[in-house]
């Protein structure tokens, strides 16, 4: 049986004292990069364990809040670099944090082990978990007993933890409601991504409700899948749609395809809202300065990375707090890119 490492045995490895172990494991700016690194080095070539239990109770809290969310294609690049409403939300979460004195960090959910790595080695307070968290992930997370807030998350065990949600399916209802009510009947649903995926799959259904109450019949062909959420996959889907001869309405997903879709259809000398209405998702900042400015679908962005920052705060603040499911409110917002056909 081999024997356990100690902070010992990565000490002598790194020809360097325990105590400077120590300062690195609980992030005391007491040493020098090049010092650090050997450290680093050594944990890692003598994977190393250390018992962040303890650590966590001699520093008490580090006041350190870790969010989570999917990678894309292995980086957050193209969320970070080209998704609006992953900006706006971690804004809310930034002026929470810094408000309350706390800090927060990102990071993608990658292989179970190095998540689990993650959260100990940055001695995290609590975990803010963006959209979905494969159960695999969950299921490393749970021997380290660090509370978990989710926002948008669908999966059945997040509903044993708060959650921070808005009514996607009202949403995808008003959104399609509003084009019927201009008068379109052939109407097309671009979703983020698949349609069986929580959020896209709630707006998928408020789609087909609005259909069934306004008597018309869903067809498959109303659906146009994107791969993702970006400027250029809403371009591409604009190109997509003008080949469909009878589709005039169109509720997206998300501002931001809508926005790709919109400069897509202007590129080719298509009229909007003439020849053809967009409804968008999310009411991003940009929204209102598009041409035309974009009807859409609010949901406080900026707010929902608030309320998830001071969950999170009260969590690990509050000794004994009951899992809650906040559901916050969505609205239609009118603008240019819709009006009455009749007033065309």
């Amino acid at each position: 049986m081999n024997q356990k490492i100690t902070i010992r045995d990565v000490a002598k490895h790194a020809g360097v004292s325990a105590a400077t172990v120590s300062y690195v494991l609980n992030g005391v700016n007491k040493v020098s990069d090049e010092t650090k690194d050997r450290v680093l080095q050594a944990i890692e070539q003598l994977n190393y364990q250390p018992d962040f239990t303890a650590i966590s109770l001699s520093k008490r809290k580090s006041k350190m809040i870790g969010v989570i969310m999917p990678l894309v294609e292995d980086t957050l690049a193209p969320i970070l670099k080209e998704n609006p409403y992953v900006s706006e939300l971690l804004s809310g979460v930034e002026y929470t944090c810094r408000k309350n004195g706390y800090d927060f960090v990102i990071s993608g959910i990658s292989k179970a082990e190095e998540c689990k790595n993650w959260i100990m080695k940055r001695n995290l307070d609590a975990l803010l978990v963006l959209g979905k968290f494969p159960v695999n992930v969950f299921e490393k997370m749970k021997p380290l007993s660090i509370p978990l807030v989710f926002v948008d998350s669908f999966e059945e065990y997040a509903n044993a933890y708060h959650n921070i949600r808005i009514n996607d399916e009202l949403g995808g209802y008003l959104g399609t409601k509003h084009l019927i009510d201009i008068g379109h009947t052939q109407i097309c649903f671009v979703p983020n991504g698949k349609i069986d995926s929580a959020v896209d799959g709630q707006r998928f259904l408020g789609f087909k409700r609005a259909l069934k109450e306004a008597g018309i019949p869903f067809k498959k062909e109303m659906v146009v899948e994107g791969k993702l959420n970006t400027f250029e996959n809403g371009y591409s889907i604009g190109l997509e749609l003008m080949k469909k001869q009878d589709i005039t309405g169109i509720f997206t997903s998300s501002d931001i395809t809508a926005l790709g879709i919109i400069k897509s259809l202007n590129d080719h000398k298509k009229r909007i809202p003439g020849d053809y209405a967009i409804v968008g998702f999310d009411d991003l900042m940009i929204s209102k300065f598009s041409s035309p400015s974009l009807t859409t679908i609010r949901q406080d962005v900026f707010r929902k990375g608030s309320i998830a920052a001071e969950t999170c705060i009260t969590v690990i603040e509050s000794e004994d707090v009951h899992p809650e499911q906040i559901m916050l409110p969505v609205e239609l917002v009118v603008r240019d890119s819709t009006k009455e056909k009749s007033d065309i």
